[in-house]
C-alpha cells in the first residue's frame, strides 16, 4: 500500500467522521450537558466503535451484507430503534430541570466507563460505516498488505473519530453555551431528539 493511498484512506475517513451523525449529535449534547471531561470518553468510545466496524470491513463483512442482505436490513432496523429510543428519552426529559451554573446542585456528570459504553453503542448502532470501509478498503488496501499497515489504518480511524468528537464536545460544553443552553433546555433537547430519531429513521429505511 502507498503512501499516496495511506494518506486517502486517513482523508476519506477524516471526512466521513466530521459529517453530521448520531456520533457528532451526541458528542455535542454530552459536551453541552456534562463537558469535555465526558465528552472525551464518549469520543473515545465512538473511535472504538469506529475500529470495530473498520475492523469488520477489513474481514469482509461487505461480502457477508452482499450475500446475505436481511443481516444488513436487521442491523439497519435494529440500528434505528436504538437510535430513536434515545431520542425519546432525550423528549420526555426536556422538561426537566437542569441548574449548571456554579455552585448549584446538578446531576453529576456520569462515569468514564458509561460514557464510553454510550459513544460505543451509539457508533455500533449505525452499520453504514461498515459499507462505507469495505468501499475504501478495497480500491486501496492490496492483497498482502503489512499486518502494521492495517493497525496503522485502524489506529487512524480511532483517532479521526477520537480526536474530532472531543473538538464538537469542547465547543459545546464552552462557559456561554452552557449558560444559554439551560434556558432553552427544553427546546434545545427536543431538537437533539428530533434529529436523532430523523437520523434513526433514515438509517433504518436507506
Amino acid at each position: 500500500m502507498t503512501l499516496a493511498a495511506f494518506l486517502a484512506v486517513a482523508f476519506l475517513h477524516l471526512m466521513a467522521a466530521i459529517s453530521p451523525g448520531p456520533a457528532v449529535l451526541m458528542a455535542a449534547r454530552t459536551g453541552v450537558t456534562e463537558g469535555l471531561r465526558t465528552g472525551f470518553f464518549l469520543a473515545c468510545g465512538i473511535g472504538a466503535g469506529g475500529v470495530v466496524w473498520a475492523l469488520a470491513a477489513l474481514f469482509g463483512l461487505n461480502l457477508v451484507f452482499e450475500a446475505a442482505p436481511r443481516l444488513l436490513w436487521s442491523l439497519k432496523i435494529a440500528g434505528g430503534l436504538y437510535l430513536i429510543w434515545m431520542a425519546v428519552r432525550m423528549w420526555r426529559e426536556a422538561r426537566t430541570p437542569l441548574d449548571l451554573s456554579a455552585g448549584a446542585a446538578a446531576r453529576p456528570p456520569r462515569s468514564r466507563l458509561s460514557a464510553f459504553r454510550l459513544g460505543l453503542t451509539t457508533q455500533l448502532a449505525n452499520p453504514k460505516p461498515a459499507v462505507l470501509f469495505s468501499a475504501i478498503f478495497v480500491g486501496t488496501v492490496p492483497q498482502g498488505t503489512p499486518i502494521w499497515v492495517y493497525g496503522a489504518l485502524l489506529a487512524v480511524v480511532f483517532l479521526n473519530e477520537t480526536v474530532w468528537n472531543t473538538l464538537v464536545a469542547r465547543v459545546f460544553s464552552f462557559e456561554p453555551t452552557r449558560t444559554g443552553y439551560i434556558g432553552l433546555k427544553t427546546l434545545v433537547d427536543r431538537a437533539f431528539g428530533g434529529m436523532l430519531a430523523l437520523l434513526g429513521l433514515k438509517i433504518a429505511a436507506t
